[in-house]
């Protein structure tokens, strides 16, 4: 796959995953936390606004990789 191709879809791929983690993280949130305690509030806000990295690194990970070379 050519580079410039590999960082077009890479680069899709992490905006889309920010965008559909986000809005997946909001929902839950108003759905589950409307009337929590605010230590669960900031607990699940913490922990949402690091989870998402987990995926991410996957994405740049594949992005790092070199191409393999031909036979």
């Amino acid at each position: 796959m050519p580079l410039r191709l590999k960082k077009l879809i890479g680069t899709f791929l992490l905006v889309a995953l920010v965008i559909i983690y986000a809005l997946l993280a909001s929902i839950f949130a108003v759905a589950r936390l409307s009337e929590s305690s605010p230590l669960v509030h900031f607990l699940f806000f913490l922990l949402s606004g690091l989870l998402w990295v987990l995926p991410a690194m996957g994405i740049i990970k594949w992005l790092m990789l070199e191409p393999r070379a031909k036979r």
